[in-house]
Parts: structure tokens; C-alpha cells; sequence
């Protein structure tokens, strides 16, 4: 890859780490059969770099730093992807070529640098978005307002290497006086790591985009991660500068949106950067393993050592030194987000025995109940 296809494509996020997976990826290689012999070249040895920006049932738009292409995967793609337990995402770069119609046919996807995923209630794991450098969760000031939710943000994102960004809307309503902000602050205090930059701001602003500039660099990429009605796809147009997503607003009553934005897509940034526009969620099960969980909750490890046992669960033990100094909303996120990830590392098989035994323990309780009241 050559300095004008870098600078070409960075504009549409490449980065070095990324530019060094691609060229690999662009190596020529000579597909095999089921059998181990080569297969006859398709379409020709010309293959381009191009990164997905939209994503269809049966297509996905491409960008190759000058112009948008409509493509497919190529069917052998997308049985490995299948066999894999994968699928190609917003943020992902892949390799294309052209058919004799001049149709482009994605042939390879790239390994990305950074991915982002999260489990459904099944346990299957689903990428949101891949080869992103910067998470901005946005929360409204409002209703909206969850520090719980942040802290589930912030564990999903822990170990991915995606810097979490927190951004507060709606201040110019919601938390209009410096008083208002304060105290919605202070209940953050604790919860989100020092570390993490917590901005307050009125998304509509222009001033909101020159706060977000050091996160759109040329060649840098974030995503907006947050639930419905919290301002997503406002900033994002904010930071677009011209009116690209759609928004809508919110009820009165508990301040919640309707789904206005539908797909994820990504678009190019004034600064050289891209921003990725996500659907609103308000659940959000953290594809991640109990150290990593842990590592989140970096103010209870650090006490861990400090309580009565040795292998304290922080639950009902006497002596505790986490229950003394963590305040108990925080450590019943805590309990929940690691029995989540528990539950992750089980089989099939071993979730049916656990539903079994939950079923029972609800019959059992059912019929104690019924017993005192027939007494």
C-alpha cells in the first residue's frame, strides 16, 4: 500500500495498526476446494481495500475514501463466517473484487483491530461494531440519568482496548444551573474511573463538537453508544455539522425515545475522523469474563483483600470491608453484572439444569406461600 492509498483510506479510518492487517490480507493467495487444490481465480488478482459503513439483510454499502459501493459477500465468506459464529459488522475492512459485470463482490474480511460485542439472553454473541477507537456513551441528564447503565457501559467496554468516553446531554434543560449538574454529578462520583472523561453538554451546540474534537482525528473512529431519546444520533449530527441522521423526541413522563435510528451506519467527520451511529439500547449484557468485570470495579478489588475472609463474596460474610465502604446500588451492580458473566461460561446442558432449578425453587416457594395462607 502505497502513501496515497494510506492517506486516501485513513480518511475514512485506517489506521497503521489496521494498514499492516490489510496489506497482509492483500497478499496473494489462491483459494482451495474441499479437496486442497487450487481453485481457478475467479474474477481476476485485482483486489481493493474498502471498509463497511451500512450493513442489509442481503447487502452492505461500502467506502473506499473517494465513493460508496453496494456489495454482497461471496458465498464461500459467508459460510466461514457462519462456521465461526460471526458476521461482518459496521467498522469491519474487507477486501473486494469485481465481477466480469463490474460487480463488487467482497471476497475477504479483514481481522479487526478492536471489536465490540455483546450477548443476547441466549447467550450468542453479537458484534456491534468493529475497528473503533473511541466509545462515546451518551446519557441524558433527564429520565434518562442511570449511573447503573454507565457502569454496564464502561464493563462491556473494559479489556477491548476501546477508550470509553461518558458525555452527558440535555444540560441546557435538564441541568440548566451549575447546582442541578453538581448533584448529578456527584452521583457519579465513584462509580465511573477517574480516568474516563465525564462531559456535560447541550448536544445541539456547536460548541459540543470543538469539546469532542480530540476524539475525530483523521483516521480516528468512535461510536455513539446510549439508549433511545439520549441524543445519539443530535450529537452525531452535531459533530457531522449538517442535519444526516434522523431525531425525534422524547416522552414527557419518563423521557424515554422512540427508535429513530433503526441501522448502524457510519459517517466521515469535517476533522478527518468517522463517527458510528448506533440503534438506542437500554439493556446491555457485557460479553466479558469475571476478571474483566472485576477490573471495572477497580474501588471494590482494591478492598477485597482488606475484608474478614480470604474468599469473601461481599454478600452476607461478617466483617466485610467492601459492603462498608461501597455504596450498596454500585454493589448490586457489581453481583449482577458477575453472576451475568458467570452464566456466560455455562453449557447448554448446564443452563437448562440451572433453569430447572430455579423453576423448582419458585414452585417450592409457591407452595410455602399457599401453605401459610390455608393455615
Amino acid at each position: 500500500m502505497n502513501s496515497d492509498e494510506f492517506e486516501r483510506l485513513r480518511g475514512i479510518g485506517l489506521t497503521p495498526a489496521m494498514a499492516n492487517a490489510v496489506e497482509r490480507a492483500l497478499l496473494p493467495t489462491a483459494p482451495r476446494d474441499a479437496r486442497g487444490l487450487p481453485e481457478p481465480e475467479l474474477f481476476g488478482p485485482t483486489r481493493s481495500a474498502m471498509r463497511v459503513i451500512e450493513v442489509h439483510r442481503e447487502t452492505m454499502v461500502l467506502h473506499d475514501g473517494l465513493a460508496e459501493h453496494r456489495a454482497r459477500l461471496m458465498p464461500r465468506v459467508a459460510r466461514a463466517l457462519i462456521d465461526e459464529g460471526s458476521a461482518v459488522a459496521v467498522g469491519d475492512w474487507v477486501l473486494v473484487e469485481h465481477d466480469p459485470h463490474g460487480d463488487p463482490w467482497v471476497t475477504a474480511v479483514v481481522p479487526s483491530h478492536t471489536h465490540l460485542t455483546r450477548r443476547d439472553g441466549d447467550g450468542r454473541r453479537h458484534t456491534l461494531v468493529s475497528n473503533v477507537d473511541t466509545a462515546i456513551v451518551v446519557m441524558g441528564l433527564d429520565g434518562d440519568f442511570n449511573p447503573r447503565r454507565i457502569e454496564r457501559y464502561v464493563a462491556l467496554l473494559q479489556g477491548t482496548g476501546i477508550t470509553p468516553v461518558v458525555v452527558l446531554t440535555k444540560r441546557d434543560v435538564a441541568a440548566a444551573t451549575q447546582e442541578l449538574l453538581d448533584a448529578k454529578l456527584d452521583l457519579l462520583k465513584g462509580r465511573v474511573n477517574p480516568g474516563i472523561d465525564v462531559l456535560a453538554v447541550d448536544a445541539t451546540h456547536v460548541s459540543t463538537a470543538g469539546s469532542l474534537a480530540l476524539y475525530c482525528t483523521r483516521g480516528q473512529t468512535l461510536v455513539m453508544l446510549g439508549s433511545s431519546g439520549a441524543g445519539k444520533s443530535t450529537l452525531t449530527n452535531t459533530l457531522l455539522g449538517a442535519s444526516v441522521q434522523d431525531t425525534g423526541g422524547v416522552r414527557a413522563s419518563d423521557s424515554l425515545g422512540k427508535h429513530t435510528t433503526t441501522t448502524r451506519s457510519l459517517h466521515r467527520l469535517p476533522g478527518g475522523g468517522c463517527v458510528i451511529d448506533t440503534p438506542g439500547v437500554r439493556t446491555l449484557q457485557a460479553d466479558s469474563d469475571q476478571a474483566t468485570i472485576a477490573a471495572s470495579f477497580e474501588d471494590i478489588e482494591a478492598l477485597a483483600p482488606h475484608c474478614h475472609f480470604r474468599d469473601c463474596t461481599h454478600q452476607d460474610e461478617p466483617d466485610c470491608a467492601v459492603r462498608v465502604a461501597i455504596a450498596p446500588d454500585r454493589l448490586r451492580n457489581y453481583h449482577k453484572l458477575m453472576r451475568e458473566a458467570r452464566r456466560d461460561t455455562l453449557s447448554w446442558l448446564q443452563r437448562r439444569e440451572q433453569l430447572a432449578m430455579w423453576k423448582a425453587r419458585g414452585r417450592a416457594g409457591r407452595a410455602r406461600a399457599n401453605d401459610k395462607r390455608s393455615v
